[in-house]
This record gives C-alpha cells, structure tokens and sequence, in this order.
C-alpha cells in the first residue's frame, strides 16, 4: 500500500461491537472530518475515474452520497442516490439484500438514469457485498451499465468481492482491513 492508501486507513476509526456484539465497524467519519483524508480519498478516486467514461456517479446511503456526490462534482457528472426503502418521492424500483447484521432494501427513482448510461456506484465500505449487488442489479432494472463499483474500505474475511465478481462487475477498494 502507498503512503496516501496508509493515512487514508489511519484515519478510519474502528468501533467494537456496533451496530451489534461481534461487530468490528469501520467508521469513515473521522475521515471525513479530516480535511486532508478526504481530500485524500476523493484525488484517488478522481485518478481512478478520470479518463474512464462514466455519465453518473450513484451513491449508496448514507456514506456513498458524501464521496459519490463530491467525485461526481470532479469528474463532471451527475449523481443519483439510492435510498433506503420510502425515502424517494417519485416512482422507483426496490431491492433487497442482505447485509452483515440483518437485511434491508434500497430504492431507484425509475426516471433516475437513462438507459444505456454508464454508471459507477460507490460506497463507504463492502462487507458481505449484500449493498452493492442490490445496487448493481437496480441499475440493471432502470437500463444502465455498471462501470465499476468502489468502496473506500473492503473487508476481505466476507467475501463481498467475490460477489460482486460473479456479477461480471470489478470492485475498487482504497483501503483493506483483514480480520484487525
């Protein structure tokens, strides 16, 4: 790992037993906070992201809307969010998955990207994947194509790029924590 990918990690905080006993959570606030880490987190995306063709960045709530909409802003698209389910005012399309600790759905205004779009979709952290797979296929429902999806923190023991993979789709990560 670079120097930048190591003080990105430093600046993540790890909390046990959160949201539930026997959980590790990764919390990205604190660098968030950090002027100099995000900055950080967002330049390596925008290097990632910026030749590639993508028409929209989409962010997964609630974390995936702070990085999605500011690397949208940097790479000059547009950002949709996908929202927990009952949050959106206007027609959408559901999907459930499953997530670490429990299951959950999210929600795709139906008008939200034009068919054949090229879609990055982005979010704090995959675990189980369950999140970014719900993602990939309402993209798939509304006509668009999924470039990549990109987290800024994977955990490896769960396998969630493994699922992600058999969708066809690649996974970036920034940063990895292994069983720490």
């Amino acid at each position: 790992m670079n120097a930048t990918r190591d003080s990105i990690k430093s600046a993540i905080r790890t909390i046990l037993d959160f949201p539930k006993k026997g959980i590790l959570y990764r919390d990205v606030t604190t660098l968030f906070k950090d002027p100099k880490g995000l900055r950080a987190t967002i330049s390596e995306f925008t290097a990632r992201y910026g030749d590639e063709t993508i028409d929209v960045v989409v962010g997964i709530e609630s974390r995936g809307f702070i990085i999605g909409a500011i690397l949208a802003h940097e790479l000059g698209v547009g950002f949709v969010p996908l929202r927990k389910k009952g949050k959106l005012p206007f027609n959408t399309l559901s999907e459930s998955y499953d997530l670490e600790y429990g299951t959950d759905e999210l929600e795709i205004h139906t008008d939200a990207i034009q068919k054949g779009s090229q879609v990055l979709i982005v979010d704090d952290l995959i675990a189980t994947g369950g999140t970014l797979l719900a993602g990939i296929k309402l993209i798939e429902k509304v006509g668009g194509s999924v470039v990549e999806t990109a987290c800024i923190v994977e955990l490896p023991e769960l396998k969630g790029r493994e699922r992600i993979e058999e969708c066809n789709t690649s996974l970036f990560s920034l940063v990895t924590f292994e069983g720490e």
